[in-house]
């Protein structure tokens, strides 16, 4: 233990030594670490942003939708179709964090205001309290008032631009009912939450209770059931044991895993109300295969960078050897064995490349802060991807530590072969400056 603890100590004082020598290997290695944890951290924290944007607007890990084919409106879910579902999460183990009731009105809503009106692609009918861990999570022009009640409403940021309406102004929304009737409400503004993507562009919140009235559906009826589980990645396997119970209950649709099955699916015949389930993944399968396109460029320049790092290492290391084979040999003379010169050169590139992952982490965050300042909203549809508005990183554990594996795994390729050649020459090789 001693004497390896003297080689590292003198393969650190080596490193030190020639450290001008190893400059050029270790700009290579921080460049390096720090654009593929650049790539792969900013590739994580967009699809975080997307998951989050998505679970906030269809409310849950697992979505339970009820289907009505006697109505005008699609989405309906009736007391007793409730019950069973909420019955059914707890028999399955799902354990959810969150239960949230929803009703919904697709495209079929428009807000009036002065004169200007817009249609909506989404009328969401929510509880307040019981969704107030999403709500405290968005951005509004505004403090928004806390006692929305069943007379406020809240808008997106560009649909108040385009009616002109401000907090505290009354509005009218326009609703189909289920009967297929026109039916009108008034609401104050109580929120203008600043909402530019495709999920919240053209979306209004109400109370449940008050879209339920508007489109007359029973007061404790709502259209969807969302199950926000206290671990995503589950959400998969949940939804198999949900549908599992649920099926013994009542009509069920199978499970779908893309939006075009999910087309396929509820575009069939069937007679009253058919319920659902979804994750995150159904929902988002048009943005996975833009993510999927991404992931090829990411992947590119990963391997980009890790050649680029395997070629530096290779290179600069067989220049170093050379120019230290007469040292070498020396050693050697002086009573170092093989295996004591092949640990001095491990513990110096060792520790040249655990002080490039430190220095590599820390030009990443500032790569990662100087993109969190560029707009990208000349890219229509990319402000899913943004927290903020901004583009973010995540750093997750499983991530870094493929990236420091690999890295390590690279320059290990790079400089074993040559280091384990040069501590085998014999003594009057290495004296003599012979070549490696």
């Amino acid at each position: 233990m001693e004497k390896n603890l003297a080689l590292l100590k003198l393969g650190i004082k080596y490193l030190i030594r020639y450290g001008r020598r190893y400059g050029f290997l270790l700009a290579a290695l921080i460049f390096g670490f720090a654009v593929v944890t650049f790539i792969t951290s900013t590739k994580d924290g967009m699809y975080e942003n997307v998951y989050y944007s998505a679970q906030s607007h269809y409310a849950g890990d697992i979505v339970a939708v009820g289907y009505n084919s006697q109505f005008n409106v699609t989405y309906h879910l009736e007391s007793g179709e409730m019950k069973e579902i909420q019955n059914a999460a707890q028999f399955s183990g799902i354990n959810p964090e969150y239960t949230v009731f929803r009703t919904l009105l697709g495209d079929k809503g428009v807000v009036y205001f002065n004169g200007n009106s817009v249609r909506q692609k989404h009328v969401i009918g929510c509880d307040w309290d019981n969704e107030e861990h999403l709500f405290s999570k968005m951005s509004f022009d505004s403090p928004r008032i806390q006692a929305v009640g069943d007379d406020g409403i809240i808008l997106s940021a560009p649909v108040a631009k385009q009616l002109g309406a401000a907090m505290g102004d009354s509005v009218i929304l326009e609703v189909d009912t289920k009967w297929w009737q026109k039916n009108t409400g008034h609401f104050i503004v109580k929120g203008i939450v600043q909402d530019t993507s495709i999920f919240g562009y053209y979306k209004v919140y109400v109370s449940r209770l008050s879209l339920n009235r508007l489109l007359l559906f029973d007061d404790n009826d709502c259209s969807t059931i969302g199950f926000f589980l206290g671990n995503s990645s589950a959400s998969e396997s949940g939804r198999r044991r949900l549908q599992e119970v649920l099926s013994e209950k009542m009509q069920t649709g199978p499970l779908v895993y893309n939006r075009e099955e999910m087309d396929v699916e509820i575009n069939k015949p069937w007679s009253g109300i058919k319920v659902f389930l979804y994750t995150m993944p159904v929902y988002l399968s048009e943005v996975s295969d833009l993510l999927d396109a991404m992931n090829i460029i990411t992947y590119f320049l990963y391997v980009i960078m890790l050649l680029i790092i395997f070629v530096s290492a290779a290179a600069t290391y067989r220049l170093i050897l050379h120019e230290r084979t007469k040292e070498i040999g020396i050693m050697r003379a002086i009573g170092f064995y093989g295996s004591d010169l092949r640990f001095v050169l491990w513990a110096e590139i060792i520790t040249l490349w655990i002080i490039s992952l430190f220095s590599g982490f820390l030009l990443a965050s500032i790569l990662s802060f100087i993109f969190s300042f560029f707009s990208f909203s000349w890219f229509p549809g990319f402000e899913i991807f943004l927290k903020d508005g901004k583009l973010s990183v995540l750093y997750m554990f499983s991530t870094i530590i493929v990236n420091i594996v690999l890295t390590f795994s690279v320059i290990a390729a790079a400089v074993v072969i040559p280091s384990l050649r040069v501590s085998g020459k014999n003594l009057q090789s290495l004296l003599s400056g012979e070549p490696l």
